[in-house]
């Protein structure tokens, strides 16, 4: 696509508009990021944070590259956008087979990122014949610029797809997915291909990097922290993503939390969600959706814990998935409680968590059993119900509260 050379005036007033593009990126991709996810098309995609971050990096890397492109020279031609983040997003969808429904959020973004564009060029002239040249010119560039870098990612996607269809990583990476959707897989097959035994117990993992970025072999050595701190000798470790590895551990019990915590020190970037562990098949399903649904939440509340675990917080998560909801139930059941210090709530907590042993929770607490008995009065004092009458749903609330003040924090 071509058209014609634009004067200097239009030139000086797309040059701005992208300056103004580039100083607020967020603004823009916060836009594109929710029409491209919230699209019926891309439901899996969105159901997937690792996947679901790779597309908002990518919408992020594309609105920079075409303003920044034509903050250097407004107009012209921008060439198609092929930095390793468009690559790693092009690998991640072709791995999950959603490569065609990758490319259509490519379009999606076109047209919410053309909008956010009209708006900066109508606050900047109000000359009709300035517009329609500032219009015309930037609509045939964002074109052009998002054909190409979809010719050159389905490029991509198309040498990755050849890769991986020769590749062992691939035969593993499908069968598992076969096991995981109960699909009637032959064990004794699977366990030829995977190398790990089905029959017996597991502890799955998922191994992500936060920044999106890192290099496989920091997450191939937190795998291997798992393997130590589980006592296991061997595991069975998937590519899910270019940041994600699923992992599983033959192993009756999880690895030390604290003990992989300390090997992620140098590795700040890397996060492991911890499963509860099961046996046989389904096990090796159900500890994977353990998993996976930590990673979740994690994702959703932006815990800073390194290492969490599926009986952390499996009852956080059965509560927050609707997070509105959520948030009336604390606010109903603890009332003033929820404003409260940390140091009450967490008294609060322990004691209930010790079965109300007054003794125990200080002993936990590293305080005096006075304390704790003047903390649960004023607690009574805050609550909407003495805390001897509704235990259960306090217990449960503080639970809540306890993983949205860590990501407050």
């Amino acid at each position: 696509m071509t058209w014609a050379e634009p004067s200097a005036r239009t030139r000086s007033l797309i040059r701005r508009a992208a300056e103004l593009a580039v100083q607020s990126p967020d603004a823009w991709v916060a836009q594109v990021h929710e029409a491209t996810l919230s699209a019926p098309s891309a439901a899996e995609i969105a159901a997937d944070p690792a996947l679901a971050d790779a597309i908002r990096r990518a919408n992020f890397d594309n609105l920079f590259a075409w303003a920044t492109a034509n903050v250097r020279a407004p107009g012209d031609r921008v060439a198609a956008n092929t930095s390793p983040v468009q690559l790693d997003v092009a690998r991640d969808l072709v791995r999950r087979g959603l490569d065609e429904i990758g490319l259509d959020t490519y379009r999606t973004g076109q047209s919410v990122a053309w909008q956010a564009w009209m708006r900066i060029c109508f606050g900047l002239t109000r000359d009709v014949d300035e517009l329609e040249e500032v219009l015309l010119v930037s609509a045939a560039s964002i074109s052009a610029f998002v054909d190409d870098t979809i010719s050159a990612v389905a490029l991509r996607m198309a040498a990755e797809r050849d890769d991986l269809t020769r590749g062992s990583q691939a035969e593993r990476r499908d069968l598992v997915a076969l096991i995981l959707q109960g699909a009637p897989v032959s064990r004794a097959r699977a366990e030829d291909v995977l190398g790990h035994r089905l029959d017996g117990p597991h502890v799955a993992a998922v191994v992500w990097t936060a920044e999106g970025e890192s290099e496989l072999g920091r997450l191939e050595r937190a795998a291997e922290a798992l393997m130590r701190a589980a006592g296991a000798r061997q595991r069975l470790t998937v590519v899910a993503a270019a940041s994600t590895l699923w992992v599983w551990l033959p192993v009756r019990t999880p690895p030390d939390q604290a003990e992989v915590a300390a090997s992620l020190r140098r590795t700040p970037e890397v996060r492991v969600a911890i499963g509860a562990p099961a046996r046989g098949v389904e096990g090796f399903r159900r500890s994977h959706q353990d998993a996976v649904e930590v990673r979740r939440l994690v994702a959703r509340l932006g815990a800073p814990d390194p290492v969490v675990t599926f009986a952390e917080v499996q009852l956080a998560a059965l509560v927050t998935r609707d997070e509105a909801r959520a948030e009336e139930f604390v606010a109903l059941v603890l009332g003033d409680l929820a404003a409260a210090p940390a140091e009450l709530q967490e008294t609060v907590r322990t004691y209930l968590a010790v079965l109300g042993n007054a003794s125990a929770a200080a002993e936990r607490l590293f305080t005096h059993r006075n304390t704790v008995l003047r903390r649960l009065a004023r607690a009574d004092e805050l609550l909407p119900r003495p805390l001897a009458e509704d235990p259960l749903r306090v217990g449960v609330a503080l639970e809540v509260l306890r993983w949205q003040a860590r990501q407050a924090t």
